[in-house]
């Protein structure tokens, strides 16, 4: 579900990658400076883990971006709210708190494309 909503997000903020590190290290810190370091110390902290020295000096402390940040006029008629919630329940550090492949199917994100496709199949 990670992965999914890694390539949601490129697929909405048409920027893909979306967390473009050139290590398994950077690729962390890009993370860390989008969902920001307070969670990723919570997740941490809840599962007995712990970083690095070395790589928790590199990742620094970050703030979590609001995903509005990320909406531009070239990508501004792809995010709805509905969008905006998905990726959110999707890109986040805890396996525990993020969506299911059930739970997302379900998501109003998708109600849409649902509409269309029961109206498609009444008509046919």
């Amino acid at each position: 579900m990670w992965s999914l909503g890694c390539m949601f997000a490129g697929m909405i903020f048409r920027k893909e990658p979306f967390f473009y590190g050139h290590d398994n290290n950077d690729q962390l810190v890009k993370i860390a400076k989008v969902l920001g370091t307070d969670e990723l110390n919570a997740y941490l902290h809840k599962y007995h883990l712990e970083l690095d020295p070395q790589l928790d000096a590199l990742v620094g402390r970050h703030s979590r971006k609001p995903w509005s940040r990320f909406i531009n006029a070239d990508n501004q008629h792809l995010v709805s709210p509905e969008a905006i919630d998905f990726l959110d329940k999707l890109l986040r550090y805890d396996h525990q708190d993020r969506l299911t492949a059930k739970e997302a199917m379900a998501h109003p994100y998708f109600f849409q494309v649902k509409a269309a496709e029961n109206s498609r199949m009444r008509t046919q």
